[in-house]
């Protein structure tokens, strides 16, 4: 389908790797119909509706970037996209656009009291990933429900300033399109020299559960 559309597709969904080991994970096929590779889901979440600590292993691929035709992409999923830690090293391997197959919702009784921010801080933090790693950011969500969970959707597109430049609707079903300049991000990243300025013989705290 890649090779007869001309498009490259990130393909999420349940990996069986063996009997009782299973992965989330999304695999990352080129325009021209070649498999690129995978990524397996690395932050498992543990919450009402989403019991994936009982189904799946966390990833052992470590995070990555995979050369397309149209630019270089990384690929996180859905939990792991409250990690900076996360979006930095896939930004790390050189990927100029971050996507996010995600499937988060609210819960009946939280929304009332708590939809308006919990969506809020979503957006926000994909926001600062992108504005903090000088790249695009794309965030896939599901519309819709299952069981108590209503899906949010509300899918965007967010630049390097992290102004959000597409954005689907909450309840429909929604093919998205924004223009990205990978030419101008290359520039972006040139006067806004963050990878150029880390500290990181300062940061070996960072791999601590807590404190030090």
């Amino acid at each position: 389908m890649a090779e007869e559309l001309g498009v490259v597709i990130v393909a999420s969904g349940f990996e069986k790797r063996a009997t009782g080991l299973y992965h989330n994970t999304a695999w990352v096929v080129d325009a021209d119909g070649s498999f690129l590779g995978m990524y397996r889901k690395m932050h498992i979440p543990q919450d009402p509706g989403f019991e994936e600590k009982f189904y799946f292993t966390p990833g052992d691929l470590g995070y990555k970037a995979f050369d397309t035709r149209f630019g270089r992409i990384g690929v996180l999923i859905c939990w792991d996209q409250w990690y900076p830690e996360a979006a930095r090293l896939t930004a790390m391997q050189g990927a100029e656009i971050i996507f996010y197959p995600t499937a988060i919702g609210w819960l009946p009784e939280e929304k009332p009291l708590l939809g308006e921010q919990q969506h809020c801080a979503w957006e926000t933090v994909q926001r600062g990933h992108a504005v903090a790693n000088g790249c695009y950011v794309c965030a896939v969500n599901r519309v819709g429900t299952e069981g108590e969970s209503e899906f949010w959707g509300q899918s965007f597109v967010a630049d390097y300033y992290g102004q959000v430049i597409a954005k689907a609707p909450v309840s429909d079903e929604t093919i998205l399109y924004a223009d990205l300049d990978l030419d101008a991000l290359e520039d972006h990243r040139r006067i806004w020299p963050f990878f150029r300025d880390r500290r990181i013989d300062s940061y070996g705290g960072i791999t601590e559960r807590w404190g030090s």
